[in-house]
């Protein structure tokens, strides 16, 4: 039963590299040798690509393989460390800014209250959310379609935080990656204890700080200060979310790691759909690099070997443990550490540099790249369409959500002779960052507006007010059962909203 799954599989993965012609070398030339046979022939007489029916860090048991990549260093690794501190620096200080009085930004789902570059968004601002989350989606869509997983590399904060922060204090604190397995390996003595307790106390610590900076991002900076000055009996909620936030944050970079990119993420499992042969990945260029092998005095001129001299570095530096000149795999970040050691060899062995490169399988295969496809010019026409929305909807916006609607079960009431009356409920939500002065008006000719009790001279920031009033209306103005009218939203003499609905009158109106 084992070994058919694993054929299935094996099945399932070569249609795949067949259809998207992303494959390794051997891959290919075994495929055009036997050209005539059927890939379940081929797959049972030579299976060059085993690696594909599991994930590199697991064993054929099972059992997790712990990885150990050396430290790497290079032009891009400097590149990278940059772009990450600007990210950290980012992190740190949005928190701190405001606009109009309000966080830059804040996702606080407790409250449904969402502040994005300073804007204030409610839930009767749903849709805007769910267009703006498509239209997030179609932008991952053509940029994994045009860059691969560029964004897994670069800017993602599993990598970030990963690579540029937790495995340099491992670096700092345990050595290289052959120091670190040799110290798993040794028996527990008190300087291996030194150093795991030294390392795990410094992981923690940072992910209490991280915790406090997203919850920061949650319930808004001003609470997480005053959280921390005042007594935790009056915060008991908070610090327990950041106290699991934490547990969990120390947990994905001290245990899961890049189980995270290979197992956990979704971004991931939709690489194998989305890459196409033109799409920009970090790849090897097997037609320069094949057949691979060492350099020898003894070598003979007729012996034509590639510029790959099978150094294994590129498999020593990657962060999920996988062998890139096997081709595009699903467990690459193209975090392009195997880009500057292989770069490295090949300047030291005076060789050019690039046999592992960002480049698509169109060029490596033909020299040219081709990134504008149709796919491409198809998927920018859906997002341009959808940003255009977006924009027109952003920028008629209001400042405030009215909600005024007649109060149900309730029938018209006679005022006198002339005048009858209908009752109406009111909520006012206020979408700006200030207090609001607010009162009700209407413009129907004839009609009167009666607040019950006292209504508020204002909407606080963010806030809302409701309440009910009467509306009175004289029966020479009635046009039937059902009367049309409108009512004004007033804010400091400038009318913000009008809201349109209907006033009940006597049947006998609609005979006459």
């Amino acid at each position: 039963m084992f070994a058919v799954r694993c054929s299935n599989i094996r099945l399932l993965n070569t249609t795949f590299l067949l259809n998207t012609n992303i494959m390794s070398s051997n891959h290919k030339k075994a495929i055009t040798d036997d050209a005539p046979l059927r890939i379940t022939d081929w797959l049972e007489k030579e299976d060059t690509e085993s690696y594909r029916d599991h994930i590199a860090t697991v064993d054929q048991e099972g059992k997790r393989i712990w990885l150990y990549p050396k430290k790497p260093n290079g032009k891009l690794y400097n590149a990278r460390t940059i772009v990450s501190f600007i990210f950290l620096a980012l992190f740190l200080t949005l928190p701190f800014i405001k606009v109009n009085g309000e966080q830059f930004l804040m996702f606080n789902v407790l409250e449904r209250k969402f502040v994005l570059f300073g804007l204030l968004f409610t839930p009767q601002d749903f849709h805007l959310f769910v267009l703006a989350m498509i239209t997030f989606v179609v932008f991952i869509i053509l940029f994994t379609v045009v860059y691969g997983r560029l964004f897994c590399g670069w800017v993602c904060p599993q990598t970030v935080f990963m690579e540029m922060f937790f495995r340099r204090i491992e670096y700092w604190i345990e050595g290289d990656g052959t120091a670190q397995r040799k110290l798993d390996a040794a028996p527990w003595t008190n300087e291996k204890i030194r150093k795991k307790a030294t390392k795990h106390l410094v992981f923690f610590a940072i992910a209490m700080v991280v915790s406090h900076y997203f919850l920061a991002y949650v319930i808004g900076m001003d609470r997480v200060i005053a959280m921390l000055k005042e007594p935790a009996t009056q915060h008991i909620n908070e610090i327990a979310a950041m106290l699991l936030f934490s547990g969990v944050f120390y947990g994905v970079f001290s245990r899961l790691r890049e189980q995270v990119c290979t197992t956990i993420c979704p971004y991931g499992r939709l690489q194998s759909v989305l890459l196409v042969k033109e799409s920009i990945v970090v790849a090897y260029d097997y037609q320069r690099g094949e057949p691979r092998g060492k350099i020898s005095k003894e070598q003979q001129p007729a012996e034509k070997l590639g510029d790959c001299i099978d150094c294994n570095l590129c498999v020593a530096v990657c962060p999920t443990g996988i062998d890139i000149r096997n081709g595009t795999q699903l467990e690459c970040t193209n975090c392009t550490a195997c880009i500057d050691a292989c770069n490295n060899v090949m300047t030291k062995i005076n060789r050019d540099t690039g046999l592992i490169r960002y480049d698509s399988m169109t060029g490596i295969e033909t020299g040219n790249r081709k990134i504008f496809t149709t796919r491409v010019y198809a998927y920018t026409a859906v997002l341009v369409a959808l940003l255009a929305v977006d924009i027109v909807l952003f920028a008629n916006r209001g400042v405030i959500e009215s909600i005024i609607l007649r109060s149900p079960g309730q029938l018209y009431q006679q005022k006198d002779e002339q005048h009858i009356t209908n009752l109406y409920t009111y909520v006012l939500i206020n979408k700006t960052p200030k207090a609001m002065p607010i009162q009700l008006s209407t413009s129907t000719p004839g009609a009167v507006i009666n607040v019950v009790g006292t209504m508020q001279d204002s909407i606080p920031k963010g806030g809302k007010i409701e309440g009910v009033f009467f509306m009175v209306m004289p029966l020479d103005q009635l046009k039937g059962r059902k009367t049309s009218v409108e009512i004004d939203i007033i804010s400091n003499g400038q009318r913000i909203d009008q809201v349109e609905t209907n006033f009940m009158g006597p049947g006998s109106l609609e005979k006459q």
